[in-house]
């Protein structure tokens, strides 16, 4: 099946959002927000701290009186620069294309498998500025198969996780970690839809270079596909 195929594929699975976290969190208490390079706001911070992206999340959510902030597929972030897992490349083939949509919420804020599904992998990602633990369920419907990632979330999350476990849709998964275990950043989940893992196990690329942009853009969908959250024109 083609690029567009699947993507309207994805987009017809349902016709009501679909929830990846806290289904008790209404849709109308979700904003979204952009933190790609071209956010001025972020000049007038220390990027490199989560505890200063924690205070300015808090801040963004209290001034718009929402609990979510949600967006980030396909922004070009220079978030990633703190860290020397992504910086230490040569400029064109820097990971600065995020792959997936976060969702920016409270610590322990309940994780919701997005489609029934299977336990593929999980692990701990423990580099700086990489996922903490992470899970990635395995979806078969009709004919096809793709997966779907979690990252950044609590230890407590992985710890009595069985590969092949299945889980129903909108079961629990996890819960949101914290800078301590996430990879250092403020709570949130990275969600992502992955046609194909690679061979990858428990991970998966959540950004992507300019060089190799094609490509992600074609195996990593939109997840706005499944979630339908109102973003602005």
């Amino acid at each position: 099946m083609n690029t567009t195929k699947f993507n309207q594929f994805l987009n017809q699975i349902s016709e009501a959002s679909l929830f990846v976290i806290d289904a008790n969190i209404p849709l109308d208490a979700y904003e979204a927000i952009d933190i790609s390079k071209k956010n001025e706001a972020l000049l007038n911070f220390d990027t490199s701290s989560s505890e200063a992206w924690e205070k300015y999340m808090e801040s963004y959510l209290k001034t718009n009186k929402k609990e979510v902030a949600f967006g980030g597929y396909l922004e070009q972030r220079n978030l990633y620069d703190r860290s020397t897992y992504f910086k230490k490349v040569a400029e064109n083939e820097k990971r600065n294309i995020h792959l997936g949509t976060d969702l920016w919420c409270k610590e322990n804020t309940l994780v919701l498998a997005v489609l029934a599904g299977e336990i593929h992998s999980f692990k701990n990602n423990m580099n700086h500025g990489d996922y903490g633990p992470t899970v990635i369920l395995k979806h078969v419907i009709a004919t096809e198969t793709f997966y779907s990632l979690y990252g950044h979330l609590s230890k407590e999350s992985i710890e009595n996780m069985k590969i092949g476990t299945v889980f129903l849709q909108g079961q629990v998964l996890g819960t949101l970690g914290a800078a301590e275990v996430n990879g250092d950043y403020a709570p949130h989940l990275h969600f992502q839809i992955i046609r194909n893992l690679e061979d990858n196990f428990g991970d998966y690329p959540g950004v992507a270079s300019q060089q190799n942009i094609s490509f992600y853009e074609g195996n990593c969908p939109n997840p706005n596909l499944l979630l339908k959250l109102a973003v602005p024109n």
